[in-house]
Formats: C-alpha cells, structure tokens, sequence
C-alpha cells in the first residue's frame, strides 16, 4: 500500500465522519486478518474504494481520477504497453497538448514517470487512481481468444494437433487466465459432435468463447485432470478434484467437475480468486438504510441471521462479507460448509463429508463443544439442522445461515414447516436478508436512453414508477451501447438487489400469532423494509443497471 497504517488512520479520523472507536475495531481487525488499515477500512465498510481514493489523491495533492466513470480510446490505452501497465499498475487514459494523462497506483513514483515519458517522448501528467480501479481497467488489454488460439495453432509445426510438440500446456494455463481476468466464474469445456467448444460464465451469463479441434479434447482434459489430481485413465463415471494457481500475483483456486457426456467428456472449473474476499456489503450494492440493519444484528451476541434467494443469486459472497466484519481476535467464528468456497484467515471452516457422516447436522453438533461465538452454517436444508441452529442461536450463539426461499418474509414459515415453533423463530431470528444479483451496466459505454412511462407501465406497478420517476411520459433511463470492455454486452460485474426484514415486535407478534407471509411482508412494508423490486427501481433509475436486468431476477408483476 502507498500510505502506512497511520497515514490512512488520520485521513479517515479528519473526515469527521470515522470515530476512534471504529479505527481502533479496524487496526483489531487488520492485525488479525494481516492485511493492511487501508483494506480493513473497505472490508468492513467504513469507507468506499472511491472516497477512501480521493483522500489520498488530496493528501499527496495529485488530482484524483475514476476509470471506471470514463471511456478511454484504444489508442490512447495502448501507449503503456501491456507488461509495463500490469507490473507497475499504470493506465494511460488521456491525452492533450500537455502530455500523457496516467492512472497510477503510485503517483510518487518519479522513476516510472521519467521511463514512461523518455519511452513515448511525451510529458506525463500523473494521476491517482485506486488499485482495484486500474486492474478494472486493465481489462482493454485482452485479445479476442479465438483469436490467441487460432495463433498459437498457427505456431505449432504443421499444425499437427497429434504432434508431439503441441503446446496443451500453454493452451490450458491461457483459458484460465483469460477466464480470470474475464472476471468469470465457471469455465465450461464442451465436446461437441465436430468441435470442442469453451464457454465463460460471465455476470452469470454463459459466452461462447472459443471452437476448437474436437481432436484437442483428450488431451486437454488430460491436462486438467494432471493439475487437479485425478485419474487420468478414467473416463466412464464423475471425478471432482481441485487446482491452485497463481495468476497475476493472486491465488487462484479451482474446483474441477468432470463427466462423461454423449460426446466424450465435459469439464467445468469454478473459479475461485483471493481477490473476490475484498468485497462488502457496500460493494455488493446494500443500501445504507438495510446495513445499519444488518449491522445492528451483527452487533448482537445471539440470534440467527439468515440469508435468502434462489442458487446463484450472491447470498454466499453477503455472508462472507458479514463474516469478515465479524472476524475479530477475541471470537472464535467457526463453519460447517458444503463446499468451502473461500477460506477466510482466523476462521475454523470445515467441510461437510457424508461419506464420513459429517453431514450439516452433525458438523453443528461437534462445533457447539467448541466454544464458538460464531457459527456459519452454509445452509439450512432439513428439520434437524434447523432444531439444532435455533437451540444454539437461543443459547448465546450468533448463528450465521442461508435458506432458500423466494424472499425475506417467506423464510419465517419455512422455518415454521421445519418443525420450529413460530415463537422460538420470533426469539431467535434478528434478520432477514433476501436477495437477487443484476448485471452492473459498464461504465466505460454507458449512454443515456429515453424508456416510455406505458411501457413500463406494464411491468411495474403504477405507485412504484411514481415513487421513482417524475410525472411524465418519456422517461430518463441509461444503458450500455457494448465496447471492448464489456464484451460488447453493454454489462460489466454485477450487483445485488436486497430487502432486508428487522424483526421488530410487531413483526414478532405476527410471527407467534402464525399469520403468513403476505401479512408478514406487507406490515414489514409498512415498517420501512424496501422491497427488492423497489431496491432494483433505485439502481434502475441511478444508472446502474436496466429495467430488463431487475425484471429478470426479481419477476416484478403488476398489482
């Protein structure tokens, strides 16, 4: 980091806005997770990446910049060559009669300002820009992958995908690191009847990325069964394995699922990366209103918080953000998961293993004789895991959990068929936290569109579009025209939509009197809770994502 732990101490205590109570919980939390203030304080949703760059723009008195809010020419982006931006994080973002306009990671830096201007014999202008910003941005630097291949095929001798000599090792190590810096989640290695096809998921959605030899696939799969430490002679039943990595200076963890399918045999790799652990709640698009709820539940020393939404819809990624704001020295946060996804520095994880009978059940039963503070159960799935949260929630331990139910209200009677009696759900549970993920519109090609009042009259409900649109018939919306960035998608990461339930005690006295969820939901409305289709209305109409994306996810009707 380019300021020491004191420095950005003092900037967040000059705000006014950060007491010497919440910096001496992060210097806590920073020793205990070794990393340094500067990262605590975005972890633990003190400050944004942005705000906290700014201070350090004004402290070192160089002027701040935002890639992420500008669109950078590809010939203005290329006069740092690739090496040189991704070793030194530097961007070239602009240029005038001045010089060269640079992002940097380090302004201070006299050195590199000197060889990048003797380089391209301009004057540099630095420039501020945050970490996790520039390597956003350093996303302009990728080939098209079809077209990698097609040039590495080119290289090889003949061409002869039989040979010997054909590189199987560099094409693999290629498809994970452009999947990672593609920023997608699973990489798909289908055989087709004439082609091996590679496909992305990217924001949640499958791409089509690469057509390959299909003559290529046994020995493809064969690498990847090498690098995950599985039998390589078999290809007739299912293999799981695991692969670690170190790609641009993060660790990089890989579950691996082979299958035999019709045409030989498919292999899916989840990507895991180090870096997806500096996410908060902020990150993930919680309001402020809906945090200072969770986090008063966080503060509480028992209860249950629980997390909700269909598969795929982030609620792992929210309770590791909420796990780390837990984390400190004086607690012992222990876990029963299916799988670990992410190990968390400080936290015992343990995975569940039926073959050995350490199902969620049994594993919440060795961890209550272990002294925790905090449990994180990955999921709620039977009668018996619930029982035993419940208890353990009503004896004095925070019991962190995920249940699937299609929204915040509708988990209180799904705890009730699992056999809980409505007024233990009532004394256990703090809150509720339900939510969706919509894909962020990228900001590098983000334009302003008109969206008629009738049109989307017939997906929301007219007093929704009044509470977030003026009176009028043309109405003031954004979108992505797609640019390299984005793969030409017009979407770039993504962000969730959340409605989070408080159990007060009305909410309380609905759930002991056995009332449904429609009353339950509707008096929570009533409270204050913000709906996920009026938090999906709010990011439609501050630009950050589209009436399609939160239609998608959240199904909105008219009423």
């Amino acid at each position: 980091m380019l300021l020491p732990n004191e420095q950005i101490k003092f900037l967040l205590l000059q705000t006014g806005q950060v007491s010497q109570q919440t910096i001496d919980s992060l210097e806590a939390f920073a020793k205990n997770s070794r990393v340094p203030l500067q990262e605590a304080a975005i972890e633990k949703d003190v400050v944004s990446d942005e705000n906290l760059g700014i201070l350090i723009a004004n402290y070192l008195k160089y002027p701040f910049i935002s890639l992420a809010k500008i669109s950078i020419p590809d010939n203005i982006f290329s006069i740092v060559p690739e090496r040189l931006a991704r070793k030194y994080k530097i961007v070239s973002f602009a240029k005038d009669e001045e010089g060269i306009k640079l992002a940097m990671e380090n302004p201070l830096n006299k050195d590199l300002s000197d060889m990048i201007s003797k380089k391209t014999k301009l004057k540099i202008i630095p420039y501020f820009a945050t970490e996790r910003d520039i390597e956003n941005s350093l996303q302009l630097y990728r080939k098209n992958l079809q077209q990698v291949f097609n040039e590495l095929l080119r290289g090889v001798i003949g061409t002869e995908v039989e040979g010997e000599d054909f590189p199987i090792i560099k094409m693999v190590e290629i498809l994970i690191t452009y999947a990672y810096r593609d920023k997608a989640s699973d990489i798909h290695i289908e055989p087709e009847e004439n082609d091996l096809l590679v496909r992305f998921r990217i924001d949640g959605i499958l791409h089509d990325m690469l057509y390959l030899d299909k003559k290529l696939t046994e020995r493809i799969l064969m690498r990847i069964k090498i690098l995950s430490r599985l039998r390589t002679d078999e290809h007739l039943s299912a293999q799981d394995g695991k692969i670690r990595m170190v790609i641009d200076n993060d660790n990089l963890d890989l579950r691996v699922s082979i299958v035999p399918i019709a045409e030989g045999e498919k292999a899916v790799l989840r990507l895991l990366p180090s870096h997806f652990r500096q996410f908060s709640l902020l990150d993930l698009g919680m309001r402020e209103e809906d945090l200072k709820k969770v986090n008063a539940a966080i503060n509480k020393t028992f209860g249950m918080i629980l997390s909700t939404g269909p598969t795929g819809s982030g609620k792992t990624t929210s309770i590791y953000s909420i796990l780390k704001i837990l984390n400190t020295r004086e607690k012992n946060i222990t876990t029963i998961e299916d799988p670990i996804e992410y190990r968390i520095k400080g936290v015992n994880q343990i995975q569940v293993n039926v073959k050995s009978n350490l199902t969620f059940a049994q594993g919440l039963r060795s961890i209550l004789r272990q002294d925790p503070n905090v449990i994180f159960v990955g999921e709620i799935r039977d009668d018996e895991t619930a029982e035993i949260a419940v208890n353990a929630a009503l004896t004095g331990h925070l019991v962190v959990s995920t249940l699937h139910t299609n929204d915040a209200a509708t988990a209180l009677p799904r705890l009730v068929d699992m056999k809980i009696e409505p007024f233990l759900v009532a004394s256990t549970v703090n809150v509720i936290i339900a939510q969706r993920l919509v894909r962020k519109i990228c900001e590098s090609c983000k334009v302003q569109g008109v969206l008629k009042r009738s049109d989307l009259a017939k997906n929301i409900a007219e007093e929704l579009i009044a509470k977030y649109f003026p009176p009028q018939e043309d109405l003031k919306v954004y979108q992505g025209k797609g640019c390299k960035v984005c793969h030409n998608t017009g979407f770039l990461g993504r962000i969730g939509v959340f409605e989070v339930l408080e159990m007060t005690n009305t909410i309380k006295k609905l759930i002991t009197d056995k009332n449904d969820s429609d009353v339950i939901a509707k008096k929570a409305i009533e409270e204050g809770m913000t709906t996920m289709q009026e938090d999906g209305m709010d990011k439609i109409v501050k630009g950050m994502t589209t009436l399609e994306e939160v239609l998608r996810v959240t199904k909105v009707e008219k009423v």
